[in-house]
């Protein structure tokens, strides 16, 4: 608990009502979107400016009190879990888009807007902001930001970290930084900027960014294509890239998932189906109308049942949202749903597919597969109970061994969800121990009281030891 002195340092900064230690207020951001993990903050505070930003860190400088970061929460990868205690810094009173340049095709804004409310803006000047994390109609920028979010347009666009050009943060000594700019081109030194994007507020406190704009696509068409298996659906995948066809949108959804996501959206989905496929190219009308005909014949050529096109924007919005929609439908099924996020070269998807099914069975948990096959990005989710120890056991053991494949396969153990403390006794298995200490090196030089979200990326203990493929991985 924070002593009298403390609090009333900082009230001085944030007058009382932007600053709360109250046992509701502590117990509501005593947690994210990640199942397992809790922990009550010490108190709660929300600064309207970069100036109360700084003279909040140093006052938790002073007195060695961890500052959490964090927007709206959605985060899985237990970033934003108090789990040292210290301040939770929310950003609801820094939440303005600033300015919208349409020379240099950028967008200046504060931590705290909704990464939607960026897309609509972007929109109404007839520009377009491409990166589209799942929760976007609730996350905050400085989120999507901190865990370099993705998306479903990741494969055509690229994710967060493509779009940011510049920032502004205070560092762990009360500094302010501004990284990059509104250039096309900019060596001059480190990057910081793409160093701070994706480091979870473990290295400095986002304040504002520059954010890069594309003109607005012309036209857009989405299809759906259904398949006997996954196999067939990650052949498809593999040839429609071959082809030198880069769709703006390439969805696998297996069908335990599917049926989920129909007794949840009602919209006429052929849950039969082994494992479908959505697809979307946007752009030049000629170029989309090629595509499209020619994923289509690919489609068919790899063994699809049938392949549809949406017949209007409504139709194709439908589809797309239901995609976004797998989570929320299989949440309905158990009191605790883990989604996992774990990256693949394209090549290796439906045999990491296949392994999925078979851990789930040897470890005898439900696991569902989405994700973004165009880039080998699936997202497993293993619908469980919390409260079943056992079965939480098996479920850690079953997402060990599908990091570790993963890894051997050639992949990552996060492609867009962060490590935050819940991957983090999974690092060392991707970047190994130099990487890793090369990493804490960093984060030392720019944070040598570990005040800053401290607890995330490195694990305390990395000794996960799991047999594989005949060896073991420790």
């Amino acid at each position: 608990m924070l002593d009298q002195t403390v609090k009333d340092q900082l009230t001085a900064i944030t007058g009382v009502e932007r600053f709360s230690d109250t046992h509701e207020q502590r117990l509501v951001y005593s947690y994210d979107a990640t199942p397992g993990f809790q922990s009550e903050p010490d108190g709660v505070i929300r600064p309207a400016s970069v100036q109360e930003v700084q003279a909040i860190i140093n006052v938790c400088r002073e007195h060695h009190i961890p500052i959490i970061p964090r927007g709206s929460g959605t985060n899985l990868c237990a970033g934003t879990v108090p789990s040292q205690g210290g301040i939770v810094m929310v950003f609801m009173h820094m939440n303005r888009i600033l300015e919208v340049d349409k020379e240099n095709l950028t967008m200046t804004v504060q931590p705290g807007v909704i990464t939607l409310d960026i897309t609509k803006r972007a929109e109404a000047e007839g520009l377009f902001y491409p990166p589209d994390p799942s929760s976007m109609k609730i996350s905050t920028i400085a989120g999507n930001i901190n865990e370099n979010s993705g998306g479903l347009r990741g494969l055509k666009y690229g994710v967060t970290k493509d779009y940011v050009l510049g920032l502004e943060a205070v560092l762990a000594n009360g500094e302010v930084i501004r990284t990059g700019g509104k250039l096309a081109k900019d060596t001059a030194g480190y990057d910081f900027t793409k160093l701070l994007t994706g480091a979870e507020g473990t290295l400095g406190i986002v304040t504002e960014a520059i954010l890069k704009l594309v003109p607005k696509p012309e036209t857009k068409k989405t299809a759906l294509a259904l398949f006997p298996n996954m196999e067939q659906a990650a052949e498809s995948v593999s040839a429609i890239i071959a082809d030198k066809i880069i769709p703006a949108t390439l969805e696998f959804v297996d069908q335990p998932t599917l049926q989920a996501v129909e007794d949840f959206a009602e919209i006429g989905l052929p849950v039969d189906a082994g494992a479908v496929l959505l697809m979307e190219q946007d752009g030049d009308p000629e170029v989309v109308n090629r595509h499209m005909e020619a994923m289509q014949q690919l489609c068919k050529k790899y063994g699809a049942i049938s392949v549809r096109l949406a017949q209007n924007e409504e139709e194709a919005l439908a589809l797309t949202e239901a995609r976004r929609s797998a989570l929320t439908a299989l949440a309905r099924r158990r009191p605790t749903t883990l989604l996992e996020d774990a990256t693949v070269p394209r090549s290796k998807l439906a045999e990491m597919v296949r392994f999925i099914e078979e851990t789930a069975a040897a470890y005898e948990v439900e696991i569902c597969t989405f994700g973004h096959a165009g880039d080998g990005n699936l997202h497993p989710t293993c619908m469980t109970d919390v409260r079943n120890h056992a079965e939480m056991e098996r479920v850690e053991e079953a997402f060990a061994a599908i990091f570790a494949k993963a890894v051997d396969l050639g992949g990552t153990i996060t492609g867009e969800h962060g490590v935050g403390e819940m991957k983090a006794p999974y690092l060392e298995w991707k970047l190994g121990q130099a990487g890793v200490d090369a990493m804490k090196a960093v984060k030392q030089a720019l944070d040598p009281d570990n005040i800053l979200n401290p607890g995330k990326i490195f694990a305390k203990d990395t000794k996960k030891r799991i047999v594989l493929g005949g060896g073991t991985r420790e």
